[in-house]
């Protein structure tokens, strides 16, 4: 018979009790919080906070992440913006009832009116009249490569954003701060355009099958041996979809009797398998370590529910970057905690790997930790190697184990050829493998355009979430008005940017989220920069009540210029 997941070990060993009482230090909040500074004695009230680290000591570097509270005034006008809105949605829909509203394509069609309806009311209420409103601003049709800049094809909508039509003219160089390319792989020229053009003259584009039947090639093996290889790691396993890497595998890992223990923050692929896994799932505060820590003390000390027996096996499922907050696991800590109590770690890299570490091989080398100590290291390949699909790393027996349990691996085609070789060619750009030092330049260069870009953007007075080393920045908005307003107005200005709102985020915090590239010049971050600054006075983002550094004033630069 077939082991079931569910009793299956991650690694060999068994998940028991641990009789370890130890009491834990408190773990409170703190704003703008840095493992090596001295502690202050005061401390703003205005700040919300982040948690504060249970041991220092387990950090080689500063580690500062930034969490700006949203402003009582801001958060009182955001909740009247949607209350508003809201009223103006019922009255809309009351004039569609009597067909005093032109726009009719908000009701059901006749012919459908004896159905159930697919979403539920209010789902259907918040589409209708809130998200329609600012449609415009997703799902851009792109006609280029989305680089560094990109072609946009330009459309117009005459029903309020229900339909769209296009105008035959194409917007170009729009400065891209919106796609996760990270060490800009995403292009059609260099080395990585020709071997994946040569392979596909050699195998085609699709395989058509299963890897299990008529799909496994010689090429994907040799890129999965170069996957574990470039992590360190024994084995390693490679899917086609990046989501369902997550979405299909976690099902394999756990089962019903197991617990899984997930930060409140977490994509949701990994929520998606954590629901389908048929586990019990608890759900932690975001990176936070004594949340997570009680989570585990309860969970070993009472056991499953009604039967009180120990849990077949306890599961931490955590991200390495969080893609919509721009901050950066605790690894260290949460490693300590999954060893004190025998627990194992799931840890997505999807944000992460390639855009963190001196070596780009993500979190676990940026905090310089051993890749043994993760137990399931999963990551994609659609950010910062320019192509699609992922993979999960760890021990022989594990992958073993995903290769016959997986449903990812045995009812999904195979990763197409020349997608291989674009991760083949990238990552030994990365690793130096190529000849060149053209891997560890775009690193370094995204690591300046990152701090630049955050640097600047604090100086300008503009609140932003999220860890200092971050390529993630969400620049925060608040209310619902200003979400399509941003958009169209960089859009105007040739930035494309990404903005995001309820539900993606919580009510009052909308955003907009730039993506830093190492394919980015100073002249183009400059370009994005300026015209923040502008769209920021023009609708009056500024919110931040940070200090800004003397040194940034105009006038000082003068007075030291006269004093020289």
């Amino acid at each position: 018979m077939t082991e079931s997941s569910s009793n299956k070990p991650l690694n060999g060993e068994p998940c028991h009790r641990n009789s370890n009482s130890k009491k834990s230090s408190k773990n409170g909040f703190v704003k703008n919080h840095c493992l090596f500074q001295q502690p202050q004695k005061y401390r703003r009230p205005r700040e919300r906070n982040q948690n504060v680290t249970h041991n220092p000591s387990l950090y080689k570097k500063p580690f500062a992440e930034s969490f700006e509270q949203t402003p009582l005034l801001v958060a009182v006008l955001t909740y009247m913006g949607y209350g508003i809105l809201t009223v103006f949605g019922y009255l809309r829909d009351f004039l569609r009832h009597w067909s005093i509203e032109k726009c009719h394509l908000a009701r059901e069609k006749e012919e459908q009116k004896d159905f159930v309806p697919l979403y539920q009311d209010f789902e259907n209420f918040y589409t209708r009249n809130l998200y329609m409103r600012i449609r415009d601003n997703w799902n851009r049709p792109i006609c280029s490569v989305p680089g560094a800049k990109m072609n946009l094809v330009e459309r117009v909508s005459h029903d309020y954003n229900w339909t769209f039509e296009h105008t035959g003219r194409v917007v170009k160089d729009i400065i891209n701060m919106g796609s996760y390319n990270y060490l800009g792989f995403a292009e059609n020229t260099g080395a990585c355009a020709d071997a994946a053009i040569e392979t596909t003259e050699k195998y085609g584009v699709g395989v058509a099958s299963s890897r299990c039947e008529m799909g496994n090639l010689d090429i994907q093996e040799k890129l999965e041996q170069l996957v574990a290889r470039f992590l360190g790691l024994e084995s390693s396993m490679i899917f086609g979809m990046g989501f369902a890497t997550n979405s299909m595998n976690i099902p394999a890992l756990t089962g019903k009797g197991c617990l899984i223990l997930s930060d409140e923050l977490n994509h949701a692929s990994l929520v998606l398998g954590a629901r389908l896994s048929g586990s019990t799932i608890r759900v932690f505060k975001h990176n936070n370590m004594q949340s997570l820590e009680k989570l585990l003390r309860d969970a070993i000390a009472h056991g499953q529910p009604r039967t009180h027996r120990p849990w077949k096996k306890i599961l931490i499922v955590v991200e390495g970057i969080y893609s919509m907050e721009g901050s950066i696991v605790r690894l260290p800590e949460v490693v300590a905690l999954k060893k004190r109590y025998k627990a194992y770690l799931y840890l997505d890299e999807a944000h992460s790997i390639g855009a963190l570490g001196p070596n780009g091989r993500g979190v676990v080398d940026y905090f310089g930790l051993d890749p043994n100590d993760v137990d399931i290291l999963m990551g994609t390949f659609t950010k910062s190697f320019g192509a699609a699909g992922g993979y999960i790393a760890g021990k022989k027996d594990l992958i073993n184990f995903l290769r016959c349990h997986s449903h990812s691996a045995l009812y999904a085609t195979s990763m197409s050829p020349p997608v291989a070789q674009q991760i083949i060619t990238s990552m030994k750009i990365i690793m130096g493998e190529d000849g060149t030092t053209l891997g560890v330049d775009r690193l370094r260069q995204l690591s300046e355009n990152t701090t630049y870009f955050r640097r600047k953007l604090r100086e300008m007075g503009v609140v932003i979430y999220g860890n200092d080393d971050s390529p993630v920045v969400p620049m925060m908005l608040y209310m619902p008005a200003k979400i399509g307003a941003f958009g169209r107005e960089m859009l105007k200005r040739n930035i494309g940017t990404v903005v995001v709102g309820f539900p993606a985020t919580p009510i009052i915090e909308s955003r907009a989220r730039f993506c830093v590239s190492a394919a980015h010049t100073k002249e183009m971050l400059d370009t994005a920069l300026k015209a923040t600054d502008e769209v920021g006075d023009l609708l009056q983002l500024k919110y931040s009540r940070r200090e800004q550094p003397l040194t940034s004033l105009g006038w000082m630069a003068k007075e030291s210029m006269l004093q020289d």
